[in-house]
């Protein structure tokens, strides 16, 4: 070991000098991340210290460190010798209980020597440690016995050792002993600095401190200790960044008691129509712990089953000017909306889109606030056509998104300049700048809210968003975002599958075609795809399928049919479709081998997907409209392996993963029998009507 040689104490190890003979104060100064503020160690026990940045700010500004040691020092010794002697200072107010006389002078007196003694700190925490159970034991643990004052007077005196072993052993027995007033914050502070090291967490493991600072916050008042609560909710805050305290922590209630604290402070804010002194902070330490109690599946139940979202909801709208307590709640909200359930539960609150239109205008250049609430909001708005269509009755929704959309493209666009002034490195590699995520999320709120039959058709007549939209597509490539790049275009399908007559998109439909060729051409298969897509819904225009010709697109799509990717067939497969319904293009099928492709496509997808089997069969029917012989229009091979699959499909129910649920299931039954058969059957029909069988040759005698 390098340094100071170490010793083993109840399973810790400690530096040696640290541990043995006359333990001496340690003056070390406590700076809180480059915060002015410095709380020193002598002042951990003073009322007035003011509050450390850890405590004023958001939570990621709160990470732990490590120390020497954060125990007040010998300075303040006398100082509290005085105070724990005193009535008034300790607030005891109850009635005491007489004290058993000869339990008292046989069991905790011995103990007491023994601490006055400061031997070493191995010899102190086996005596705290004895002291708490033979207080236990004794009914002597609370406020009101006669010589508590006794009890606290020795214990106040070893703070000052510099252990923070030691430090939690008595912190455990001062809270046993409800303390009040200055003390109970005293002793907070304490634990609240001990906490702040990584390297304690296994100290606080084993001296289970945790359920004593949860029972002060279930116990003690909040209005008459809050600057107490505070410090207590830090030291908690900072233990919940460890994943093994979580089911600790769920276990013994955490979750029921904050979310008890929080309803505790929507109320007096209601009622008095003014905030607690330091609610806010205290909301930033309360907001960030449940942060990281999401992520688990048990934490996500019971804030259902206490209906919590609402709660949180209202402290986000009472403090909208805490920008800190607003970011931690979108945080959490950002977690819980990935899990369908509580996504459920958030979008049939609808006080919360308004509230969130509120935010994203307060803080509209916050990109950390910001880019969570967008993404909220695509959460909610991506399987649930109540929440957009509660989303854009809200007044402002669209102003709002179109404001947010061009300030970050802006923005986007003179970052983009900075980043090729002075970035060598490859677009690929360097990760998404601050505006380019959100206008990832902004994009996906944009598609989802495309799907609503009322809502989309809007956003497509919208001059401004669709000129947002095919500016960020013109300017960018899939090499410099993918995912934006991808989003826009998934936009620009979902508003292109209206066909009216104010739809920008079908008014600049020439131009999207222009663009999409970029992303045909690429190697991004995600890119490719949704590329294709917009394809399918535009080739339904007679200009544009003279573009897809004129350009050969076509032979691209016949191309892709190769590629064993079922959604890239069913888009080539569309397009190819749109295509045969004019009479000149359908030879087209015939380059390249389209017609056997289509065939293929059918063998390997068609007994489970009825959509893409009924685009096939459609696209045959149409190349043989006009059919005279099956073996002249498909090839005599092709005819016969086409044949004998339209009469297996037509035979054989639609096969189904055993993944899919039976609405599912029943939902796919229906249109195999409804939509394909009929197509499927009428094309057997025409190909058995013009197919030239080969009549029987008699056998030549000899």
């Amino acid at each position: 070991m390098m340094g100071d040689s170490m010793v083993k104490i109840n399973g810790i190890y400690l530096p040696e000098s640290n541990a043995f003979g006359h333990l001496k104060s340690h003056p070390l100064q406590l700076t809180y991340d480059g915060d002015i503020s410095e709380i020193k160690e002598q002042e951990v026990f003073k009322g007035t210290t003011p509050l450390p940045s850890h405590l004023r700010s958001g939570g990621d500004q709160g990470k732990r460190c490590s120390r020497a040691s954060s125990c007040p020092s010998s300075s303040d010794q006398s100082r509290l010798d005085t105070k724990a002697g005193s009535k008034a200072d300790l607030q005891e107010k109850d009635t005491e209980i007489e004290v058993n006389e000869v339990f008292w002078n046989t069991r905790i007196i011995p103990i007491l020597r023994e601490l006055e003694k400061k031997e070493n700190i191995e010899m102190l925490c086996a005596a705290c440690t004895q002291l708490h159970h033979t207080l236990e034991e004794g009914n002597m643990l609370g406020n009101r016995f006669k010589r508590r004052t006794i009890l606290l007077k020795t214990l106040y005196k070893l703070v000052d050792v510099g252990s923070d072993l030691l430090s939690l052993k008595l912190a455990k027995i001062i809270l046993a002993l409800k303390v009040s007033g200055k003390n109970l914050l005293n002793v907070c502070k304490l634990i609240f600095k001990i906490s702040r090291s990584e390297k304690n967490d296994s100290l606080i493991q084993n001296d289970s401190i945790l359920e004593s600072l949860l029972e002060v916050l279930r116990s003690e008042g909040l209005q008459a200790n809050t600057e107490a609560f505070l410090y207590c909710m830090g030291a908690i805050k900072f233990i919940s960044g460890n994943p093994g305290f979580l089911n600790e922590m769920i276990g013994k209630g955490a979750v029921e008691i904050l979310l008890n604290l929080i309803k505790q402070i929507n109320e007096i804010t209601e009622k008095s129509g003014t905030c607690l002194p330091n609610s806010g902070h205290l909301l930033v330490q309360m907001t960030a712990t449940l942060r990281n109690l999401v992520d688990s599946p048990l934490a996500r139940s019971k804030l259902l089953s206490i209906s919590a979202l609402p709660q949180l909801c209202t402290v986000m709208g009472q403090y909208t000017g805490d920008k800190d307590v607003c970011t931690n709640i979108a945080r959490i909200f950002s977690k819980l909306t990935s899990y369908h359930d509580c996504c459920v539960a958030l979008a049939n609150y609808s006080r919360c889109y308004a509230l969130f239109l509120n935010l994203i205008n307060k803080y509209q250049k916050k990109q950390d606030l910001v880019v969570r609430i967008v993404f909220i909001l695509g959460n909610l708005t991506a399987k649930n056509n109540q929440a957009r269509e509660q989303f854009c009755r809200e007044k402002g929704s669209f102003p709002t998104l179109l404001s947010l959309f061009h300030t970050f493209y802006e923005l986007d666009l003179h970052s983009r300049k900075r980043v090729e002034e002075g970035d060598d490195r490859p677009p690929a590699r360097r990760p998404p700048a601050q505006a380019e995520d959100v206008l990832i999320k902004l994009t996906r709120v944009l598609a989802n809210l495309a799907i609503h039959p009322r809502v989309g058709p809007a956003i497509a007549a919208h001059p401004r968003i669709v000129g947002l939209l095919l500016a960020t597509l013109e300017y960018k490539s899939i090499d410099d975002c993918e995912e934006l790049v991808i989003n826009t275009t998934a936009t620009i399908n979902n508003l292109s599958y209206y066909q009216v007559k104010n739809s920008v998109i079908q008014d600049k439909k020439l131009y999207i075609a222009e663009l999409l060729i970029k992303l045909l051409v690429s190697n991004n298969m995600d890119g490719i795809l949704e590329a294709m897509r917009v394809f399918g819904n535009l080739s339904q225009d007679h200009d544009i399928c003279d573009f897809i010709v004129q350009k050969n697109v076509h032979k691209f799509m016949i191309a892709l049919l190769d590629a064993k990717h079922q959604d890239i067939c069913f888009s080539a497969c569309g397009v190819l479709l749109n295509l045969t319904v004019d009479k000149d293009k359908r030879v087209i099928l015939k380059e390249e081998g389209g017609i056997k492709k289509l065939v293929d496509c059918l063998r390997d997808f068609g007994p489970t997907d009825w959509q893409l089997a009924c685009l096939v069969c459609k696209t045959l029917w149409n190349f043989s409209e006009n059919i005279t012989s099956a073996s002249s229009c498909f090839g005599v091979e092709t005819t016969d392996t086409l044949l004998a699959l339209l009469s297996s499909f037509l035979d054989e129910e639609l096969a189904l993963d055993e993944s899919f649920d039976q609405d599912l299931k029943n939902y796919h039954r229906l249109h195999w029998e409804t939509e394909f058969k009929p197509v499927a059957q009428q094309l057997l029909h025409r190909i058995q009507r013009h197919h030239t069988f080969l009549e029987p040759l008699p056998v030549p005698s000899f």
